[in-house]
């Protein structure tokens, strides 16, 4: 069976150099990280903030209804040629290629500047921005950092929650929970800078308690499990992938055709029954060939059908998108799935919450507060054991409920569950035994499946880095923490020296930021906020040894 036109495919990772400039040491690029926040810095004053390579038309930032005009909006108005929209109440929720009462994408305004995560990206995402945050305290940048969490409160406040990002076509989708998180850490740089603000912590504490009740309530509730989902409000394809987002689905298509034939349930058939007017997407053609063919080397195909994909695929490749892992095929092929599972990644952040909420009530002198929070933890991590831990493999897993089926999807979210306190001594040791499993020269890979996709083998991210040696320094495995921290920093400090700047991700098994990604998203973009944040963090939580080590490299 074939699919007419081209593959999805993207252009290679541009070489991002300094001419003139020889970046040899660890100073060198100590130096580079605290003069790229700056570079990637973005306000509204700012006319870089504005263009959206992942989206066409004229550039339009939208304000919330019920704000009074910003003043020097219109001065930016005229000098960054942008237009200027009120949205409308209700809030829309992005629906793809459905019709929207927005006349465009756009900007959401947000009040303070805020660290984009480098390449393309010109909005304050979500869970990069916890990351970003720490580099960004690390730095001695905390005004910078309290302005990024301020605008997280903006968007609870006016748009319904923590966005994927400040673009109108995230409405309705969030990404992980790392808010709480967020807000201790700028809480307590603050104090230990000789500022106990518990005046901020108070008024903070209600837009964490909103946040956490946007994951604990329909739709975003995993079954009758007690446990959460990632689950993405909107309908139909997204509009935001690079290009033409039809390659994109046109090679999720293809997928399914070939290893599941015409009967996929991701897919739909275009016919009588399902006319092209209740496809949510694209439509293509293809031609499903009888695996018998009449004749050697003749295929016996009919004429082409016109197939796209279901609706059920479009709400799991949403859903993948709102837990970050886009691409991975943990949830199934392209993600497909997402929605029908109980992620280990979230509900452990979730019980973070639970108990950053318990903390805060503590500071707040609300000691009912606490106890309840307490009680949600504990209930939480209860049920965390019941579904997502596999006692025999040593390794947490996230749960199809639709099946009542635990998947086995070897994947490095296995560690948040140590990052975040709630896994029993018994069950960290397990995972810290079963480290191998991951274990690359440059890292930790995200998993042992080498689906070509971003978020799989043989890829290794810094923020999961980051939580997973926090966490396995947190049960006490220090020589394993260390070990994984000094081959991501080598590795990282190995490429610097090469290309001269940083990456969004890195192939863990050859040790370089070369990729060759064949799903989804291809382009491993230089800045990179996240990866700059998590080495800084990483080197400061490391014993001098290594740090002295890096620097003979």
């Amino acid at each position: 069976m074939t699919l007419s036109n081209r593959a999805d495919g993207s252009p290679p990772p541009a070489r991002t150099g300094h001419p003139g400039q020889s970046f040899r040491s660890l100073d060198d690029l100590l130096a580079y990280i605290s003069s790229d926040w700056d570079r990637l810095t973005r306000s509204l004053s700012d006319c870089r903030t504005y263009p959206d390579s992942k989206t066409e038309g004229e550039q339009v930032l939208y304000l919330p209804a019920d704000v009074p005009m910003p003043s020097g909006l219109s001065e930016i108005q005229e000098r960054c040629s942008v237009r200027i929209v009120r949205l409308p109440k209700p809030l829309p929720i992005s629906s793809g290629q459905r019709s929207s009462p927005l006349d465009g994408h756009g900007l959401l305004y947000l009040e303070n500047p805020y660290v984009v995560p480098g390449g393309q990206f010109n909005e304050m995402y979500g869970w990069d921005s916890y990351f970003i945050i720490r580099g960004l305290i690390r730095s001695q940048r905390l005004k910078l950092a309290k302005g990024m969490v301020e605008n997280f409160f903006y968007e609870i406040e006016h748009y319904d929650g923590v966005l994927n990002a400040n673009r109108s076509y995230y409405l309705g989708r969030s990404q992980p929970p790392f808010l709480s998180s967020m807000i201790l850490a700028v809480f307590h740089a603050d104090r230990a800078a000789g500022q106990t603000n518990l005046e901020w912590l108070a008024r903070a504490y209600p837009f964490a308690v909103r946040d956490y009740e946007q994951w604990t309530r329909d739709p975003h509730l995993a079954g009758d499990t007690g446990l959460s989902r990632y689950y993405d409000e909107g309908e139909g394809p997204v509009p935001e992938i690079v290009g033409d987002p039809s390659d994109y689905y046109r090679g999720v298509v293809r997928y399914f055709l070939l290893h599941e034939g015409a009967v996929s349930p991701h897919l739909v058939l275009v016919d009588a029954r399902h006319p092209a007017a209740s496809i949510l997407g694209p439509v293509f053609q293809a031609f499903v060939c009888d695996p018998a063919p009449a004749a050697p080397g003749k295929e016996n195909c009919a004429d082409p059908d016109r197939i796209g994909l279901a609706p059920d695929a479009y709400k799991g490749d949403r859903s993948m998108r709102e837990s970050g892992f886009d691409v991975t095929f943990r949830f199934g092929p392209y993600g497909v799935a997402t929605h029908h599972f109980a992620a280990v990644c979230l509900n452990s952040l979730l019980y973070k919450t639970e108990t950053d909420l318990q903390e805060m009530s503590r500071l707040l002198g609300r000691p009912e507060d606490a106890r309840r929070w307490q009680e949600k933890a504990l209930a939480r991590r209860e049920k965390i054991t019941k579904y997502l831990w596999d006692e025999q493999r040593g390794l947490f897993f996230d749960y199809d409920f639709e099946t009542h089926k635990r998947s086995t999807y070897e994947y490095a979210t296995t560690f948040y569950p140590l990052w975040a306190g709630l896994a029993t001594n018994e069950q960290a040791q397990a995972v810290a035994k079963n480290i191998g499993l991951f274990e690359q020269g440059g890292g930790l890979a995200m998993s042992r499946n080498e689906s070509q996709a971003q978020w799989d083998y043989p890829y290794g991210w810094a923020p999961v880095h980051l939580l997973a040696v926090e966490g396995l320094r947190r049960y006490g495995y220090n020589a394993e923490a260390e070990r994984i921290t000094y081959k991501f920093l080598s590795m990282v400090l190995l490429n610097f020296r090469r290309d001269h700047t940083i990456r969004e991700k890195y192939d863990v098994v050859t040790d370089s930021d070369v990729t060759h990604i064949g799903v989804g998203y291809a382009q491993n973009v230089n800045g990179f906020g996240w990866t700059n944040a998590v080495f800084l963090e990483l080197l400061h939580e490391s014993p001098e040894e290594l740090a002295a080590k890096l620097r003979k490299k």
